[in-house]
């Protein structure tokens, strides 16, 4: 894109389009958080990873497709869902930002009818980390992945300052979704009218 600054400079900015994504910090009566472990092939490493999924459909709910990610990825469901942190993950190349989701009253559930692990998902690994363990690692540079790091820092911190339940309902308004949205219309237009000049 062509950026004009508030001075007046134009400047160039290359960035990769991404839609918005969801994760899910699960946390069990044993203050447990379900953790995956993925490869990721561009990174060369083996993450411990929360339960996600982008939101590559259009208008698609969020605390839907959170809680589609559960089920398919960890095999769990919940009844208590908060919004624990929204970010973006590199703002300064790319459009993703992640809604990270806090989820209690976990029970176990099969997979949903039809879906099937494929790719890097066929190898994941679930397990259950202490909470604290999970903190721990994370100052020890064993947790590396930005989702989990971010959704694991911000739920201590939720627990110590004695605010889950005052964390947002999963319905509140997500900005990032709205301001992308308004974007990417205006790219498409700008794509269309260099396509019908050419």
């Amino acid at each position: 894109d062509e950026v004009t600054t508030p001075t007046g400079d134009a400047i160039t900015r290359e960035y990769i389009a991404h839609p918005v994504a969801v994760a899910v910090i699960a946390l069990d009566d044993r203050d447990r958080v379900a953790v995956l472990t993925q490869y990721r092939h561009p990174a060369g490493f083996r993450f411990i990873e929360p339960p996600a999924g982008l939101l590559d459909v259009v208008d698609e709910d969020p605390l839907l497709a959170a809680q589609r990610e559960l089920a398919e990825e960890a095999e769990l469901a919940a009844t208590d869902w908060r919004v624990l942190v929204d970010v973006f993950t590199s703002p300064g190349c790319n459009q993703e930002s992640i809604r990270v989701f806090l989820a209690r009253g976990l029970t176990k559930v099969g997979r949903p009818d039809g879906f099937e692990l494929a790719g890097e998902e066929a190898h994941m690994e679930l397990r259950w980390a202490p909470l604290s363990e999970l903190v721990s690692a994370i100052y020890a540079g064993a947790v590396q992945n930005p989702t989990m790091v971010m959704g694991t820092l911000a739920l201590h911190g939720a627990l110590l300052d004695g605010r889950l339940d005052s964390l947002r309902t999963p319905d509140v308004p997500w900005p990032a979704r709205a301001v992308k949205a308004t974007l990417d219309v205006e790219r498409l237009k700008s794509m269309l009218g260099l396509w019908a000049a050419a």
